[in-house]
């Protein structure tokens, strides 16, 4: 974990879950995946060390949902082709 991560702690989950929370956590998740840096992998988005605290985020809010690896790798492809 990185020093602001210490500091901040991790982001709270939302009190229920909506199909927007779905929504932004693929975003989360799809945004904020690894680079290879010389000291380790790193963040794409924020290069806080990975996974950085929004892909915790969204990767919480994924696993809260009961979503498997491989839904969770669907979306994750559905949003990256929808980006296109």
């Amino acid at each position: 974990m990185d020093s602001i991560d210490e500091l901040l702690g991790e982001l709270p989950l939302p009190p229920y879950m909506t199909a927007e929370d779905i929504g932004f956590a693929v975003k989360a998740v799809t945004v904020h995946v690894a680079e290879q840096w010389p000291d380790g992998p790193r963040c794409r988005s924020d290069r806080a060390p990975h996974p950085c605290r929004l892909h915790r985020w969204g990767r919480r809010i994924l696993d809260q949902r009961g979503l498997t690896d491989r839904q969770i790798r669907t979306l994750i492809a559905e949003q990256e082709a929808s980006q296109r």
